[in-house]
């Protein structure tokens, strides 16, 4: 059967637990700092033949080459020296972009509504897309979309206009969740690109709809986060087409339909995770407030998909 993540630490039963990827005083550690040394002074051609030779993906930026392939020889020693066993940190991840209602010229006393709720399932496992789920929202402060929103999402007046509410489509999505078992029989994560798909757009809208905010996205993997680290970028160079283009990919689709982004930045998920990067959550909401997440805090994926209550 599939393995699952280990969601808690298990008992060793009084055995020595073997050595620990983090004692970093086994010589293991030693040979892969030379390894990195010899990485850094190679050419973009060097590094390309010899993930060529290893059959890596070979696309992207000179950084992201090097990354790959120092991954690629940390894994390779540490499975010889048998320290490591690890297995990615969630069996699915839920990639969401929402669309929203927008003005041109972003006006500050705007208030964005969802207009499109996507979500893409990455199985961790496979690093494939398994499903998606997509549905319409219609908007109830202003139900009339202004023609820049039309034109920069493709989501049409006639769209909306027959389009279920929030409270309702997100009802839905937390049936098509619970359907494919995640938060039972597997672990899972959200993730999105940026903090304000979650801390902006499903805050507000969650108050609009007069809702409590859903348990299973108050914690999520912020991707421009995770990549700008792994890849050791600057946050400006971390744009969804920006990531794409370092790693050698052109973006699949219509830009700004959510669905679309969302299996565009699944696919940035699933290089990430072939690059060796664990993907796991660095950000939460605490009382309506963004948080970040250490990477030091202990690993859990989201709790089981539950419709919030109504507020008072």
């Amino acid at each position: 059967g599939r393995q699952h993540c280990r969601i808690s630490d298990q008992e060793t039963n009084g055995k020595m637990p073997a050595a620990s990827p983090n004692d970093f005083s086994d010589p293991v550690y030693k040979e892969i700092a030379m390894t990195n040394g010899y990485i850094n002074r190679m050419t973009r051609d060097e590094l390309r033949s010899k993930l060529a030779e290893f059959k890596l993906e070979t696309r992207g930026v000179k950084d992201v080459l090097k990354k790959r392939l120092k991954n690629y020889y940390k894994k390779q020693k540490l499975m010889q020296k048998e320290t490591i066993n690890r297995d990615n940190c969630y069996d699915y991840i839920c990639v969401v972009d929402f669309e929203a209602t927008c003005e041109e010229g972003n006006p500050r006393e705007f208030v964005h509504e969802i207009i499109e709720f996507p979500v893409v399932l990455l199985n961790t496992h496979t690093l494939k897309i398994e499903d998606t789920f997509q549905q319409y929202v219609k908007p109830e402060i202003n139900p009339k979309l202004s023609n820049f929103c039309i034109s920069l999402t493709g989501i049409t007046q006639d769209i909306v206009d027959k389009a279920e509410t929030f409270t309702q489509v997100l009802q839905n999505v937390i049936e098509w969740m619970r359907q494919r078992e995640l938060g039972t029989k597997y672990s899972y994560s959200m993730l999105t690109d940026g903090s304000w798909d979650m801390s902006k757009f499903l805050n507000t809208q969650c108050r609009i709809s007069r809702i409590k905010y859903p348990s299973f996205a108050k914690k999520w993997i912020n991707i421009r986060k995770s990549y700008g680290n792994f890849y050791k970028v600057p946050r400006n160079q971390t744009k969804l087409t920006m990531m794409l283009e370092n790693l050698g990919m052109n973006y699949d689709g219509r830009p700004h339909s959510g669905l679309d982004d969302s299996k565009n930045i699944a696919r940035i998920a699933i290089r990430m995770l072939q690059d060796g990067c664990e993907l796991r959550v660095n950000e939460r909401m605490h009382a309506g407030q963004l948080m970040t997440v250490s990477s030091l805090a202990p690993l859990e994926g989201a709790p089981a998909p539950q419709m919030p209550r109504y507020r008072n």
